[in-house]
């Protein structure tokens, strides 16, 4: 693919908060999500947990981005790109699923249960993880990833498409989109989550994936762009940000606990043992979770 000429949206115009347009507010947002990934590249080859972390961070703030500003950016080169991002994130969850089953088996209060249950099966999965991540991230297909998505936030089709658009009928109000889109995004994260105890697994995941998508484009829209002050949003992003932890922190644990062998009962049955405070620990974290969407259920309009 080749290098496009970068376009931005209302070149005239100063890029301060009270002028940005609904385009430039996105650029500056991928732009940030697209260094990151290049910023933390070298240190996730070398198995850095965090740079692992960072570099999945950045693509979901990318992707809640460009779900965010849909109606704009959405073209046929994303969806090109939005395959080659899933093929890049496998190797990603990967390692990152092995970097935080370890972080577990390393705490004290788990130690002992880890060697007995899980034993070198940890260790031995984080190694081919990694090395699968490794060659993944050297690859030709990954730096070409990274050139076309830097390509298409700079200068896509999308951009084109916008521009004709603000030609006709003017630049949409970047302030009114986003109020209504972040008001959108929490009542669909209230409408999904009701229930909350009773989610099948499945559910709770997509539960937090949203969480996690409407917290990182509360904190871009604040931190990045800067059109909402961050106070302004802060009834909102807490009870967003302590929803997608728990229900995180939920997901790691039980994911850490069926790693455990499955030894064969005398009845016949395979039963793993889980870790020490499993079950209380589990009914906490549920519980934090559903005290998080109450609070964001109470919060009020963004």
């Amino acid at each position: 693919m080749g290098t496009r000429p970068t376009r931005t949206p209302g070149r005239n115009k100063v890029s301060s908060p009270a002028n940005l347009d609904c385009a430039t507010a996105f650029q500056k947002i991928a732009r940030d999500c697209v260094t990151s990934i290049r910023a933390h590249q070298s240190s996730a080859r070398a198995a850095d947990a965090e740079a692992v972390h960072q570099i999945r961070v950045a693509i979901t703030r990318l992707r809640a981005a460009v779900a965010f500003f849909a109606p704009i950016v959405v073209d046929a080169e994303w969806l090109r790109l939005k395959k080659e991002i899933a093929w890049l994130n496998i190797s990603l969850g990967a390692a990152r699923d092995s970097d935080v089953s370890m972080e577990y088996a390393r705490r004290k209060r788990y130690q002992a249960w880890a060697e007995c249950e899980i034993g070198d099966d940890l260790d031995r999965r984080r190694v081919q993880d990694h090395h699968r991540l490794l060659r993944c991230l050297r690859s030709s297909r990954f730096q070409r990833l990274i050139v076309a998505m830097a390509d298409w936030v700079d200068g896509g089709p999308w951009l084109a498409r916008w521009e004709r658009r603000v030609r006709r009928t003017g630049a949409r109000s970047l302030d009114g989109y986003c109020k209504r889109e972040l008001n959108r995004w929490r009542e669909r994260l209230i409408r999904k989550g009701r229930h909350l105890e009773n989610l099948a697994a499945s559910r709770r995941h997509r539960l937090r994936i949203r969480g996690k998508r409407f917290r990182y484009m509360l904190e871009a829209l604040t931190e990045t762009v800067g059109v909402r002050g961050r106070g302004e949003l802060r009834h909102v992003h807490g009870p967003a940000k302590r929803l997608q932890r728990a229900l995180g922190d939920l997901r790691d644990l039980t994911r850490f606990a069926d790693l455990a062998r499955s030894p064969k009962a005398e009845d016949g049955k395979r039963r793993k043992k889980p870790p020490p405070g499993y079950r209380r620990r589990k009914q906490k974290l549920m519980d934090d979770a559903i005290e998080a969407y109450r609070g964001l259920k109470l919060a009020g309009v963004c």
